[in-house]
């Protein structure tokens, strides 16, 4: 029924959107700033639209995209993650001019988004929150006497934020005194809202997370869990489908939360809500994203379901077409953000000029990225530049190919966290899978690495040193 998809994104989950499209014989429509026009996206979309010269303003302004998907056609429009996806007033625009929004109704948007409205859906539906204030703090006043009833430490949040931003952890009143106005701040520069609230800091939990899927028919399944435990300052850097951590017993006992959570709020299409698991066992739900998650592609890898494929067929109204019994999974999975930084400057990013890609190959390897040979990386955006994909049969068997996969990939002319992902993957605590959210603080010293300079580059630097001197 959809014939033509405006993507309301840009880099790589651009570039994959496309071409689910592609594979089902629907017509992809790309938008891009000044700084992207040369980005991959729009090289590989059937119709792309500049949104303007500003970086940004294009990308956030739905009124304008939406206009544009009428213009051009567009019967449907997929946000991708990051920039609107999240934003209800998108999903609203899209449902008054008659475009299939690829998401969740627009107030189920707003409900998940606001995380005190979230945590109130979930404890009514019987899903077990992590302690905390009852709804948004009025004043300090007012946190100093919800921390000293919890007891610290406590994470200070937005209430609308998300991807890592607007939270501080707070051990004591006079850090909580410090912080409440900073994350105040920003709250309201990331996210327009001023409201924060608090919760109890599970200490160096697991982050772990499940997919849903849930149609207009009334189907709702997981596609089981994924471990985002290896971060840094909130931000995920390896994420692992299923978690080597949990058990059989705990791996159904998370997704059937997942579901019940999915099916208090109605929700449809993908999601992902998502968990802190304590020390003791315990499974408190923290957040729930109401989008496709970048790291998607290993619930791919282990169940054979493509998620964007579907997350399409849902808003044309079809139904999932399988039952929880007939998802099963396969083998384990791992997805490396390969960003462009470089951790041994305090992860300061990387910008500049591609100037020789090669991606990695073999059995059980996917990338994902917007990159290639001569491409410039834009300092506006997110830096994300790859997303290497591993799949193999066994726990350990994922390890040595991820090993194996980092050392074929290479990318000159930038700085990136290949070598930082190599350094972990040859830690014990991480080939024994006994890692949780403190690894990355906890290990300081796998920032220090030497990279080797291959012999092509070696040559390519002397060349450059006899031009230079020969005035050439």
């Amino acid at each position: 029924m959809i014939k033509k998809i405006l993507i309301a994104n840009r880099g790589e989950i651009a570039v994959r959107i496309v071409r689910a499209c592609q594979e089902m014989g629907i017509r992809a429509v790309a938008i891009y700033s000044e700084a992207d026009r040369y980005a991959l996206h729009v090289k590989k979309a059937d119709e792309s639209y500049c949104i303007g010269a500003e970086p940004l303003a294009g990308y956030l302004n739905p009124h304008h995209i939406v206009n544009l998907a009428v213009e051009t056609g567009c019967d449907a429009l997929h946000p991708g993650y990051g920039f609107l996806s999240e934003n209800p007033d998108l999903a609203r625009i899209c449902a008054e001019r008659g475009v299939i929004f690829i998401g969740p109704e627009a107030q189920v948007i707003h409900s998940m988004g606001d995380k005190t409205m979230a945590r109130q859906s979930m404890i009514a539906a019987g899903v077990p929150v992590t302690p905390g204030s009852e709804g948004n703090l009025a004043n300090l006043e007012d946190a100093i006497e919800q921390a000293e009833r919890i007891g610290y430490p406590i994470m200070l949040k937005a209430t609308s934020g998300g991807g890592g931003r607007g939270i501080r952890r707070c051990n004591d009143r006079q850090e909580l005194q410090q912080n409440f106005q900073r994350v105040i701040s920003e709250a309201t520069k990331a996210f327009g809202s001023a409201e924060v609230f608090l919760e109890k800091c599970i200490v160096n939990p697991r982050h772990i997370e499940v997919q849903i899927l849930a149609d207009s028919h009334g189907n709702t399944v997981h596609l089981y869990e994924r471990d985002c435990s290896v971060q840094r300052r909130n931000q995920k850097l390896i994420e692992l489908a299923p978690s080597p951590q949990l058990d059989q017993q705990q791996r159904e006992y998370v997704g059937s939360l997942a579901v019940k959570a999915a099916e208090a709020v109605s929700y449809r299409n993908a999601g992902t809500v998502e968990f802190l698991l304590d020390s003791d066992g315990s499974f408190y739900f923290m957040e729930m994203n109401t989008r496709v998650q970048v790291e998607h592609t290993i619930t791919e890898e282990i169940t054979g379901i493509d998620i964007v494929r579907t997350q399409i067929r849902i808003a044309a109204g079809e139904t999932l077409g399988f039952s929880q019994s007939d998802v099963s999974i396969r083998g384990f999975a791992a997805q490396f953000r390969i960003n462009a930084e470089d951790p041994r400057n305090g992860f300061l990013p990387s910008f500049g000029r591609i100037s020789r890609y090669y991606s990695a190959g073999g059995p059980g390897v996917r990338t994902d990225s917007a990159i290639y040979t001569g491409y410039t990386i834009p300092p506006y955006y997110d830096s994300l530049c790859a997303k290497l994909v591993i799949w193999a049969l066994t726990w350990d068997e994922l390890v040595a190919r991820s090993q194996r996969a980092l050392g074929d990939m290479s990318i000159y002319g930038i700085t990136t966290t290949i070598p930082y992902y190599q350094n972990i993957l040859r830690h014990p605590d991480f080939k024994a899978a006994t890692f949780n959210t403190g690894f990355v603080e906890a290990h300081p010293e796998l920032i220090n690495y030497s990279v080797k300079r291959r012999p092509e580059a070696l040559a390519a630097a002397i060349a450059a040193a006899i031009a230079a001197q020969a005035g050439l």
